[in-house]
């Protein structure tokens, strides 16, 4: 840490400050009423530490409010899913202070009156730490409990993180976002109004709630005061997560991590997040506005520095091929957008001159605002933000014969955890299956419900029409293939199974649902 602990207090003691070690070194919590903990989380402008910052006392009204006008108990979700590989400080936080995590969201699962509180994380240490803490306490998710308190293991996925995502899960559901956009404040968990938040945040709140908000805002800047969880990685000697208050300068930071003293750029706020030249860094400081000021951002709290030696195209292409990989496979602008920008990166890097730059640059913005999540738009932010941080470098690569340096692979992108996709419960299987779906143009009619259900391989041309006739299905997508050649009004589409030659076929699958014939109407009202 960096000056007086908060979040970090007792870590010098032990290894895990279990409930015994927690109140010897937090001390006793007193509840407090709805309002109150709203004005506090104002006072201290408590914005949550997951990356969005939206202000924690707003959605603390807002499910208060649809709680009261429902009549219904809301849910409380502690979100502990880290699954950018540049983050590490939310786990440092359940396995070493899981009891200050427990006091921030038992605070306002009182103050709220809600009926389960459930904690998501997506590693085996955390799970451990955090049901050990659920025992020390005497919580449980009985149905005689007063507050029902559970742990939500997930696969490790970066969508996994969406919040959208956890709730879909704790509902029985995939890990993934459900492919429309709703508030949890309002629908949540169960259908109920949902609080929502960062694991950081709710320690956060469990400080101020301990030592008022004028002691509080001693620490850091006026308009953000307090601390901040840091996870420094990439080309430093001494990878960490540190506890330092807001206003800290970043070259700081970054000195005490080992960082090259002139890195060639810095990414801020992970892999949805910006990157800042080396001039840049030293104006910046440890601050959401000042780092949104610079070009950054402080997002989840990731800092990777890289060093001059290395290809910064190359080293992002590595998180964009990444993150392409990394997706639920439930919608166009992420499935086929991501891929195609990172090969439109890699096109660059290949000598593909200013037609490949125009294309990325494309290609990012068709992407934003159009999917399910925020994967297609922190992913677009990501790779526009290195065209701009590095443009000396891209135009070695576009105009000449590239920068002549190698690629170090200093950014974390390690192989994907095993997930699977979409149920989380298998190995993940990427690539393309042995299936291929295969369209008959005298039966097509141009409904367009293919490319509804199955955007990974249909779209429509402008007449309306499907634009490919036979595709490869991706191994993700068997089941919504399967769907799309039951619900074809026309009866247009069939899947065919590919098999090695030393096989015959097991199946051919069928064209046509059995429980519905041909010229009804879908719930669209085609028919």
């Amino acid at each position: 840490m960096v000056g007086i602990p908060q979040l970090t207090s007792g870590f010098d003691l032990v290894e895990r400050l279990d409930l015994p070690m927690h109140l010897r070194v937090h001390g006793p919590l007193e509840p407090l009423g709805g309002e109150q903990l709203a004005r506090l989380a104002e006072n201290i402008n408590l914005r949550g530490r997951g990356g969005a910052g939206f202000p924690f006392h707003k959605k603390l009204r807002s499910v208060a409010e649809a709680a009261i006008k429902r009549g219904v108990r809301p849910v409380v979700v502690v979100n502990g899913s880290e699954s950018d590989p540049t983050c590490r400080k939310d786990t440092v936080l359940i396995n070493r202070a899981p009891h200050l995590i427990l006091d921030g969201a038992l605070l306002v699962a009182e103050a709220l009156g809600a009926g389960a509180l459930v904690i998501g994380v997506t590693r085996e240490s955390t799970q451990r730490s955090m049901e050990a803490a659920l025992a020390e306490r005497g919580l449980s998710n009985g149905r005689r409990s007063a507050l029902r308190v559970s742990v939500q293991r997930n696969p490790s996925r970066m969508v996994t993180g969406a919040a959208a995502s956890l709730i879909r899960s704790i509902d029985g559901g995939p890990a993934i976002p459900p492919g429309r956009k709703v508030s949890g404040s309002q629908s949540g968990v169960g259908g109920a109004p949902t609080l929502l938040s960062n694991a950081e945040t709710f320690a956060q709140l469990a400080i101020a709630a301990r030592i008022g908000p004028e002691r509080y805002g001693n620490t850091g800047l006026y308009d953000e005061p307090g601390t901040v969880m840091l996870t420094v990685s990439g080309a430093v000697a001494r990878p960490m997560v540190i506890e330092v208050p807001t206003g800290v300068p970043l070259r700081y930071v970054l000195q005490l991590a080992g960082a090259p003293p002139m890195p060639q750029g810095v990414l801020t706020g992970g892999y949805h997040g910006k990157w800042i030249d080396a001039a840049t860094v030293n104006e910046a400081i440890v601050s959401r506005n000042s780092l949104d000021a610079v070009g950054g951002a402080l997002g989840a709290g990731a800092i990777l520095p890289i060093t001059q030696e290395t290809c910064p195209l190359g080293e992002s292409l590595r998180v964009a091929q990444w993150l392409a990989e990394e997706s639920a496979g439930q919608c166009g602008p992420c499935y086929l957008g991501l891929p195609a920008a990172a090969r439109g990166l890699e096109d660059i890097l290949n000598g593909g001159g200013p037609a490949a730059l125009e294309a990325l640059k494309q290609v990012a913005k068709n992407v934003k605002r159009r999917g399910a999540c925020s994967h297609p738009d922190g992913s677009a932010m990501f790779l526009e933000s290195t065209i701009k941080a590095f443009a000396d470098d891209l135009a070695a690569h576009v105009l000449g014969n590239g920068c002549g340096r190698p690629v170090q692979g200093l950014l974390p992108a390690g192989p994907r955890a095993a997930a699977s996709v979409p149920g989380g419960h298998e190995p993940a299987e990427a690539g393309g299956s042995r299936q291929k779906i295969y369209l008959d143009w005298t039966l097509c009619r141009g409904h367009g419900l293919c490319a509804d259900i199955l955007p990974e391989v249909f779209e429509l041309g402008a007449d309306g029409f499907p634009t490919v006739a036979q595709a490869q299905v991706p191994r993700h997508a068997e089941a919504k293939a399967l769907r799309a050649v039951r619900r074809c009004p026309s009866g247009a589409l069939r899947i065919e199974e590919e098999v090695p030659r030393d096989r015959t076929p097991s199946r051919n699958l069928p064209v046509l649902s059995r429980g519905r014939e041909l010229g009804t109407p879908d719930r669209r009202g085609a028919v």
